[in-house]
């Protein structure tokens, strides 16, 4: 109930507070959280173990959230409650100040039918793709202005940053990981 209560209210602020975004279509199957390492919502390939960079087309990707963090049954997939091996929350605030949360560590591919182990990767965001729509196309981080994630499964690594300041949330360097677009704990996700 809280965490419903938290994505309702989120969601209120995403839709009062971001102007630029008005325009967007939020969709329950197109939109990323973070509450705590335990109530989340994150992109990933909508079809069983495909590629993150060829899933990168419109309809190929979907939100997966924890068994905690799931809001809408009909139209979010579930990640295993073990999903993460290891992961760390920050809410330290950004270069310039601005607010941001993230969630950084190792995952377990393994056990989500939506990756392939051998993957290297790829970025999702919510104002890269074509018009700076995101990519997937109109997806939001609830309650913040912009997000980044990097989904590294060959690496056993995943991060993600929701922030208000896209300074926060840089688009350029998906091909540099997560250690460098998002630094953070990473532990020792290859054992």
């Amino acid at each position: 109930m809280r965490a419903a209560l938290g994505v309702t209210l989120a969601l209120a602020g995403v839709v009062l507070a971001l102007p630029h975004l008005n325009n967007r279509q939020v969709s329950n199957d197109n939109v990323a959280y973070i509450t705590d390492p335990n109530t989340y919502c994150m992109i990933l390939p909508r079809f069983e173990h495909v590629d993150v960079g060829a899933s990168e087309y419109p309809g190929g990707m979907k939100t997966f959230c924890s068994p905690n963090g799931i809001f809408d049954r009909n139209a979010q997939g579930e990640n295993p409650q073990d999903f993460w091996s290891n992961v760390e929350m920050s809410t330290a605030p950004g270069i310039n100040g601005a607010r941001r949360v993230q969630l950084t560590g190792c995952i377990r591919p393994e056990l989500s039918t939506q990756l392939n182990p051998s993957d290297g990767g790829g970025q999702y965001d919510s104002s890269g793709g074509e018009g700076g729509l995101g990519n997937p196309h109109g997806s939001v981080c609830l309650g913040y202005n912009h997000y980044v994630e990097i989904v590294e499964p060959a690496g056993r690594r995943a991060c993600i940053r929701c922030c208000d300041d896209p300074a926060d949330c840089p688009l350029t360097m998906d091909t540099l990981g997560c250690q460098t677009v998002i630094p953070g704990s990473y532990f020792d996700c290859t054992s």
